[in-house]
């Protein structure tokens, strides 16, 4: 083929539309109860926790239907996950238990932290076993449960107030946390259950949430300076790059995508900022106020069958995120 029917072929192929992120709210029900941390279920309804209202809830985004199931009081649940069986299961962060909630019968079995000073399971995850990896914030420890045996083994932090936080699973099955009571990022071998830090440079920066890309690379925002934090785990480099609000950005909620981009929101600003990031080409893709104003939204979740993000909101509200294959434009004014 000649050259110029080659170009001509190019120029004539179609070119995908490029298309704005576009977020739709549900209002909760209940009042002034903190809906947060959401978890896709295998039948596609959403679960979340009501952190202050002791409940775990079931939203079908179909028919804007809620369920509520309710918790023992002062549970303070902080997030859940959902097995895929469609078993929940969630953080008892002021009772010292996970729990097991069987959404058929209601049912919920506790299963509590086998070391009293392990009070407050914080964030829970599921690995590619169906197990769960979690933190426990103050206790300082982060922890797996087997969930077939129902065995909890914790692995203490050793630098002193850490604060195990947000925590993710990589393609290895091997879990990645922040440490927010310090400038370190940490992992736990699956196997061995040995325990690895990583120091960022600046004393002053608090990772909180974190996620990992197909490559391995290991991505977070800090809290207290506005940047977005890149680990390789190979060499050990990290890399940071400013978020638009700067140190006021109050960066909290963090996912990655199908396509390994970095999503976060800036909560120092109102309304919150859901703000898409090109590990590529290192730029800002997408910024995209939070219809309700968000609050803060402390934790979002990417479901790449939908290509939606979903999250809380202490607007009282749970929010879906669709979020297009090619996003249009760097221009975030």
């Amino acid at each position: 083929m000649r050259l110029a029917s080659l170009l001509a072929l190019v120029l004539a192929a179609p070119v995908a539309a490029q298309q704005p992120v576009t977020i739709k709210e549900w209002t909760v029900p209940w009042a002034q109860t903190r809906p947060r941390d959401p978890a896709v279920a295998p039948d596609g309804r959403i679960w979340f926790v009501g952190q202050t209202g002791d409940y775990a809830a079931v939203l079908d985004p179909k028919t804007g239907e809620f369920k509520r199931y309710e918790l023992e009081p002062g549970t303070g649940p902080h997030n859940l996950v959902v097995d895929a069986k469609g078993i929940v299961w969630y953080a008892g962060n002021r009772t010292g238990h996970i729990g097991r909630l069987d959404p058929a019968t209601g049912a919920i079995t506790k299963i509590p932290m086998p070391d009293p000073e392990a009070t407050d399971p914080h964030t829970l995850v599921l690995d590619r076993n169906g197990d769960i990896w979690f933190t426990v914030q103050f206790g300082n420890f982060v922890g797996k449960l087997t969930v077939a045996t129902r065995q909890v083994r914790l692995v203490k932090v050793p630098t002193p107030r850490a604060r195990p936080y947000g925590i993710v699973i990589d393609r290895d099955n091997r879990p990645w946390f922040d440490l927010f009571g310090s400038n370190r990022i940490g992992t736990v071998d699956p196997v061995t259950f040995a325990l690895k830090e990583y120091e960022i440079a600046d004393p002053k920066a608090r990772p909180r949430r974190i996620g990992v890309t197909s490559d391995g690379i290991v991505w977070w925002g800090d809290y207290t300076r506005g940047v977005t934090g890149r680990l390789d785990p190979r060499t050990g480099q990290i890399t940071e790059y400013p978020n638009p609000a700067g140190p006021q950005s109050l960066p909290y909620a963090f996912t990655t995508d199908d396509r390994d981009r970095i999503w976060y929101v800036e909560t120092g600003v109102q309304p919150n900022m859901l703000v898409g990031f090109d590990p590529r080409t290192k730029k800002v893709i997408s910024r995209t106020p939070v219809p309700s104003g968000g609050g803060t939204v402390r934790y979002m979740v990417y479901d790449a069958k939908e290509r939606v993000i979903w999250f809380g909101a202490d607007a009282n509200t749970v929010g879906r995120a669709v979020i297009p294959a090619v996003i249009g434009g760097t221009d975030v004014s």
